[in-house]
């Protein structure tokens, strides 16, 4: 049997991506729990924050890419959110077939409820730690996130 021996970067890295995978699942239910009542699952809610954040108007493939997903997922919570009047397809200028995203007064409505609720919820969990922690946790996921597109742009 092969048995390599993690470095101890490598050894609390592994830790690390590990508990992240553990805290995803934390987020993910306590998100769906946060934003049931708007009718919003988490994963509905990131696709109208992506939305939402984006500058301007983006097709389905850009907002995929900006949250790290696959079109076809993001594809399919774009058409559930458009049937429901979250959402609204329009014309590309630059692309006939990949239309722009765009909110509707009632997703924007949505969406606000929703981020109102979840600035309560942050600022509560986020009350029993330094801001430099929090802070040195960001750059460390970023740095992350960082190197793993580096890795995954030149594969």
């Amino acid at each position: 049997m092969l048995k390599n021996k993690h470095t101890q970067k490598g050894a609390a890295m592994t830790e690390l991506v590990l508990e992240t995978f553990r805290l995803n699942g934390r987020l993910l239910a306590s998100g769906d729990k946060l934003v049931e009542p708007f009718g919003l699952s988490s994963a509905r809610w990131q696709v109208l924050g992506a939305i939402h954040f984006a500058e301007t108007p983006q097709p389905v493939a850009w907002l995929a890419r900006s949250m790290g997903l696959s079109r076809q997922g993001v594809q399919r919570i774009a058409n559930e959110l458009e049937k429901e009047g979250l959402i609204a397809f329009e014309p590309n200028p630059h692309h006939r077939r990949a239309s722009l995203v765009v909110l509707t007064d009632t997703g924007r409505d949505t969406y606000a409820v929703a981020d109102h609720r979840q600035t309560e919820w942050v600022n509560a969990i986020s009350s029993d730690f330094d801001i430099e922690e929090i802070q040195c946790a960001l750059r460390v996921m970023l740095a992350m996130r960082n190197r793993l597109e580096e890795e995954s742009s030149t594969s």
